[in-house]
């Protein structure tokens, strides 16, 4: 079991971590129909916008209350009924999520009540469902923002139920280290046990890089309102990642839908589990292609071993990323040196290493040169990390805007743990081929001199 410190450094040198609002506002974005507002100030909304846009390649639906100084000492309502007002009327939205910031935060503006007074206000918008979160960025990290997000989204969007529970229904509640391949992958394998998957958030019908046939300024796919409010059908809610746990919680106790809950869906063992566990709830034979990945999975962990086995990882990332991406490479044969994360969870004291420090890059960077870390794990501001350290780059996580098709990128599942193992080992093996032996380098200096003299 890892112990877990916070690093005690005066101010953060070269930020790991992302603030709750942004992680509030991707949850956000995985509903049809949906405007995320960030209730603060121009600059907020300008960061998270220009983070996903760079990450997603794609346009992104993103709203401020734009607050300016004096709004802000005299408190935010008017800002943030003319910014309903408007979204209402220019977009048609179906719900609009509210994510407060550190500067209203700090104010002390009771969105609740706010939306409470726009409500009496505004009768004709009686209809539009609105979602208000708090999600102040001095406290917490991206994790914890789209952990509260969700769970927000249960208690106002889904209604009790009463009637039978329909056996084919299961809700889904991921964590946010998931990307939209992996939600894609995890539809495909509960449709395949003849399961109906109603996702909460579903970023893989918003943020998968399709171009729909209209423009619409809101998000272009993603679960409805409607299909949120119906929940309560649902005979069991699966909840990935221990982030994920409150809002599964809060979705029994309002419809009584039992939950089990996955911290891990990335390495043979954690796929092992969800697969058999689909089996025995639906009372089906695992599907023959999915015996068949496991085969390609274990065949790919043999392969991968002779060069993965032994390298000293240092890692970087939100704690069910962390304990997702460290626990499969530890099955294989890494060794978990120095790992680093954002915020507590109780995800982090299994993750297979002595100790995880809540910090952020430069304490990474620190204990990789200290403990002769052979690869680095962590998104792209770590690039500059690993340059100079001179060691192989794995980006994950979010953001990753150096490369293109970041919202594809699958690791959960037997296919997708298969593909990042082949991913990670063919790393090693181009570092390996960069210091081997070259004729020229079997060569003496003298000899060398000479060839160059002539």
């Amino acid at each position: 079991m890892a112990t877990v410190r916070a690093s005690k450094k005066s101010c953060t040198v070269n930020p790991l971590k992302m603030s709750q609002p942004i992680g509030g506002a991707l949850a956000v974005m995985g509903l049809r129909g949906a405007m995320p507002l960030l209730h603060g100030s121009q600059g907020c909304t300008s960061f998270g916008l220009v983070l996903f846009t760079r990450h997603f390649k794609e346009s992104i639906p993103l709203q401020t209350t734009a607050m300016s100084e004096v709004a802000t000492v005299l408190g935010g309502y008017e800002n943030v009924e003319e910014a309903i007002l408007n979204i209402a009327r220019r977009t048609n939205p179906e719900v609009i999520g509210i994510c407060s910031t550190g500067v209203t935060e700090t104010k002390g503006d009771d969105l609740d009540g706010f939306i409470k007074l726009f409500r009496e206000r505004h009768p004709e918008y009686a209809r539009l469902a609105l979602v208000t979160v708090s999600t102040p960025d001095f406290k917490g990290a991206f994790e914890d923002g789209w952990a509260k997000t969700v769970t927000r989204a249960v208690e106002a969007l889904v209604e009790p139920w009463r009637g039978e529970r329909h056996p084919r229904c299961v809700n889904v509640l991921p964590g946010a280290h998931l990307s939209p391949g992996d939600l894609d992958e995890l539809r495909t394998i509960f449709e395949d046990f003849g399961l109906m998957p109603t996702i909460l958030p579903d970023i893989s019908g918003s943020l998968d890089g399709h171009i729909p046939d209209d423009f619409t300024p809101t998000t272009i796919g993603g679960t409805s309102v409607g299909d949120v409010a119906r929940m309560g059908e649902a005979a069991i809610t699966i909840a990935i990642g221990n982030q994920m746990r409150a809002a599964a919680e809060a979705l029994q106790a309002k419809t009584g839908v039992p939950y089990r809950l996955f911290e891990r869906v990335c390495g043979l063992g954690a796929v092992d589990e969800l697969i058999g566990f689909l089996a025995e709830h639906t009372g089906r034979e695992v599907p023959a292609k999915y015996r068949r990945q496991r085969g390609q999975l274990v065949d790919a962990m043999l392969d991968a071993h002779f060069h993965t086995g032994g390298v000293r990882l240092a890692i970087g990332a939100e704690p069910d990323l962390l304990l997702d991406l460290s626990s499969m490479l530890s099955e294989i044969g890494a060794e978990i040196t120095a790992a680093v994360t954002t915020t507590p969870s109780p995800s982090l004291a299994k993750v297979p290493t002595e100790e995880v420090v809540i910090g952020d890059l430069e304490d990474l960077e620190t204990m990789a040169a200290e403990r002769a870390c052979d690869l680095l794990v962590t998104h792209s501001h770590g690039r500059q990390m690993a340059a100079r350290l001179d060691i192989p780059f794995y980006r994950a996580g979010i953001p990753m805007f150096d490369r293109i098709g970041a919202g594809h990128v699958t690791h959960l599942g037997y296919r997708g743990t298969r593909d990042t193992i082949f991913r990670i080992a063919n790393l090693m093996i181009a570092e390996h081929e960069r210091h081997e032996p070259t004729p020229d380098t079997w060569r003496s200096a003298g000899e060398n001199a000479g060839r160059a003299h002539h």
